[in-house]
């Protein structure tokens, strides 16, 4: 909460670092107490602290010139916090080759002012000892680093994010328009054969037809409203179902449907699956193996739905290249964590079987 609070108003962060600062520098002043040049560079160091981010190279350049004043005796006190602070701000604020160019010249201007490392030192204390003022330059590049590869990876989820909602309206658009379309093109068939003997068989047959042709309508305006809203969430998924069943199988001609078990609420996506595979096998039969007679059988059971869809058409493959028919209803199962088969049936025709689990708690 208070990182947020910070994130959102970027001057109460700035504030606590100038007032630790502050008080850093002055309650670490020397043994003499607080003289006028001592509050002086306290109060200017914690004062550069607010512009760090927005100019981090002018900051470390006036901090780094108070810091030469503060060593100058009598009073040897310089603005250490202020100095770490301004360097990484540098690392976190800058480019790489600007980093590299501060560390360089802050380990160089700290051994020309300081002086090296006693000799006599072991190698490893005056390597660290020299470097030292080049660790805040890393810490905080290290940091920048950190950050954009965190804002990176939450730009890839979201991308991620929105290409399967992209995918899946492919899908909904593909279901919608090829089964419509067909059940369209089965009763106007209907009513061209029937309009010389049985006018009131073709009228029912076009009637039919237009409320179809409506439902697709109806269907593909929500897909669309949901591109045109950048993917939001879809709240109204009125037509789509375990309850829309009878309709669409009636819709579609030739086929019956068989319900067993004790029907329950199924959750959404699974609900939304079951339909949708039902209503590709449908429409493949009705491509694949016109004039064939379909079969949906709905099976409730204690810890799963099947779904069953078979024909008595002629045999023909399992699958009809990368399209969205049989790899859509595979991948719609596999994200309800259920499995499929599809193929030809031992008996002649084609047979779709899904098998989905229901949550523990229904």
């Amino acid at each position: 909460m208070i990182v947020k609070a910070w994130k959102s108003r970027p001057w109460t962060g700035d504030a606590a670092i100038a007032a630790v600062v502050l008080a850093a520098e002055l309650l670490g002043s020397p043994a003499a107490g607080l003289d006028g040049r001592v509050v002086l560079i306290a109060v200017a160091a914690a004062g550069l602290m607010p512009a760090r981010r927005r100019h981090p190279i002018v900051v470390a350049a006036l901090v780094a010139v108070l810091y030469l004043a503060g060593i100058q005796p009598p009073t040897y006190d310089a603005p250490v916090s202020a100095m770490l602070i301004a360097l990484f701000a540098v690392g976190r604020h800058t480019s790489a080759p600007t980093s590299i160019v501060t560390a360089v010249l802050a380990v160089a201007g700290g051994v020309v002012v300081l002086g090296p490392a006693p000799a006599t030192a072991p190698f490893l204390m005056f390597l660290t000892v020299t470097l030292a003022p080049a660790y805040p330059v890393a810490v905080g590049y290290a940091e920048r680093l950190r950050a954009e590869l965190s804002q990176r990876r939450e730009q890839q989820v979201a991308e991620s994010a929105v290409r399967e909602e992209r995918r899946r309206i492919a899908r909904e658009l593909h279901d919608v328009i090829a089964h419509h379309v067909s059940v369209v093109g089965l009763y106007m068939g209907v009513a061209r054969r029937t309009i010389p003997t049985d006018p009131e068989r073709a009228r029912s047959a076009l009637l039919t037809g237009e409320e179809t042709a409506r439902q697709a309508m109806t269907e593909m305006r929500r897909l669309l409203d949901v591109l045109r809203t950048d993917g939001e969430p879809i709240d109204n998924q009125a037509g789509v179902g375990v309850a829309r069943l009878p309709a669409l199988v009636d819709a579609s001609g030739n086929a019956t449907l068989q319900v067993s078990g004790e029907a329950v609420v199924l959750p959404t996506t699974v609900d939304h699956a079951v339909y949708r595979i039902v209503q590709e096998a449908l429409t493949n039969t009705r491509k694949h193996a016109g004039g064939a007679r379909s079969r949906v059988r709905l099976a409730y059971l204690p810890d799963r739905v099947e779904v069953e869809i078979d024909d008595d058409g002629p045999a023909r493959p399992g699958t009809a290249g990368p399209g969205l028919g049989l790899a859509g209803m595979a991948e719609r199962v596999s994200l309800c964590g259920g499995e499929i088969r599809a193929g030809p049936s031992p008996e002649g025709g084609f047979t779709v079987h899904a098998r989905i689990p229901l949550p523990e708690t229904m």
